[in-house]
């Protein structure tokens, strides 16, 4: 059998495309790269041979970079990448084409049929169906090809820009005694000063000796 790994657009092979199934029914989420912004982790269901979500309304999971949001049958491609249930790693990723269903359609009711199953914490779930007609998007990712190859590298992200940062140095001294500050110094002034009036090895008292019956006091101990 001739791997199509790697190779964007060439049919997926029958087992190729049965690893990109299972990988996508068993995955709570996938990670998806459009044409703009970083990758998003975006819930999912698998309906039909496809990766089915919806998005971009109030409250539901962005869609930005994903298609086009003019209503219509627009087709982009992105990249999805499917990670393990148990583990969080990547599993497998491919390549897939985008596609807007008409919100009220036959393909559209079947999907947000899956859909509405797996949102969870939903405040309307009653209505659901008639907020994402009026509100939101459901886009259907078909795999295009068979998956990529793993990556030998980091794959780590680089922190995105921020102008985020802090408004002025931090203090020289803490005084809290978590830092060691006065704080400290006075909690273990205090600490002494209590142990002075104690008796035994820990204070500053005479040690009280424990005397056995019938015979003599033994040394210094701990009290009773």
């Amino acid at each position: 059998m001739t791997s199509t790994q790697g190779q964007t657009g060439a049919p997926a092979t029958p087992l190729e495309r049965a690893i990109v199934e299972e990988a996508a029914k068993k995955s709570a989420l996938v990670w998806v790269r459009g044409s703009e912004g970083p990758d998003r982790a975006l819930w999912h269901v698998w309906h039909e041979g496809a990766v089915c979500v919806v998005g971009d309304g109030p409250g539901e999971q962005p869609l930005t970079g994903l298609g086009r949001a003019d209503g219509a049958r627009a087709t982009a491609t992105v990249t999805v990448t499917v990670r393990s249930k148990d583990k969080g790693g990547r599993l497998v990723s491919f390549e897939a084409a985008v596609t807007e269903l008409p919100a009220g359609s036959g393909e559209w009711a079947a999907a947000v049929a899956e859909l509405k199953g797996k949102r969870l914490n939903a405040p309307d779930s009653e209505t659901i169906t008639e907020r994402w007609a009026r509100e939101c998007r459901v886009l259907r990712l078909t795999p295009a090809g068979g998956p990529a190859p793993l990556p030998d590298g980091s794959l780590a992200a680089a922190p995105p820009a921020t102008p985020a940062t802090t408004r002025r140095a931090a203090p020289a001294r803490c005084r809290s005694c978590c830092c060691g500050g006065a704080g400290a110094a006075d909690a273990e002034r205090d600490g002494r000063a209590g142990l002075a009036g104690r008796s035994g090895p820990g204070g500053t008292g005479p040690a009280e000796r424990k005397v056995r019956p019938g015979g003599a006091a033994a040394g210094p101990v701990t009290p009773w």
